[in-house]
């Protein structure tokens, strides 16, 4: 009166090695036009050019960020003309203080 999970007439076998040799799409037959729109799909991840990237995108960042910071000083201070003449730098100042 026992019976298993699995039907008589299936047998369980155990995955072989080269099932697992290709795994994810590069093992999929595609036409070349999927693979030339989609190629981050089939190649190798490349740890340099990653690491590369990453740095190139982090300095592009940092930079953008010093010159926003660096225009917000310069919106501080602007230069004045005297009643003699001689130009100086003065801090901008509010009406309100």
């Amino acid at each position: 009166m026992s019976q298993s999970s699995e039907p008589s007439g299936v047998k369980s076998e155990a995955p072989k090695e080269k099932d697992y040799r290709t795994p994810g799409l590069r093992g999929v037959k595609t036409t070349t036009l999927f693979r030339a729109v989609n190629p981050e799909l089939f190649i190798k991840p490349n740890k340099p050019v990653m690491a590369f990237g990453l740095l190139t995108i982090t300095l592009c960042v940092a930079y953008i960020g010093y010159l926003h910071a660096t225009e917000e000083n310069k919106k501080e201070v602007y230069e004045a003309i005297d009643s003699e003449g001689t130009r100086y730098t003065r801090r901008r100042t509010s009406k309100w203080d």
